[in-house]
């Protein structure tokens, strides 16, 4: 089965940046969508962002114009650059990869913003 692995998440000031990757085991990009959600304490998991295979991107509307969701396919690797975090962005984030029925997901990476 196909492996995927987040990485990147941290302790971050308000305000500040981070990168998160996600890496997949397997050349499954040409024909998925891939996607990060997050889930913070006490609150249900919400979708923050997808791209296609096609390189059409979604954004939720608490994160729009902050974040940005891409791909490399050489490296079989999906990226979300984080930019002017704010607390509520507080979570743990996960990866998830969609093609033709089925859901591959990571274990998650936590992200803290706090002063």
């Amino acid at each position: 089965q196909v492996q995927v692995v987040e990485s990147g998440g941290g302790l971050v000031q308000p305000g500040g940046s981070l990168r998160l990757s996600c890496a997949a085991s397997a050349s499954i990009f040409t024909m998925n969508t891939m996607g990060w959600y997050r889930q913070a304490p006490g609150k249900q998991r919400e979708l923050v962002a997808t791209i296609t295979s096609g390189g059409i991107t979604n954004y939720a509307f608490s994160v729009k114009g902050r974040f940005t969701i891409s791909r490399d396919n050489v490296k079989n690797t999906v990226y979300l650059q984080m930019n002017s975090l704010k607390p509520e962005d507080t979570a743990i984030y996960y990866c998830n990869i969609y093609n033709v029925g089925v859901n591959y997901w990571g274990r998650g990476t936590q992200v803290t913003v706090s002063s």
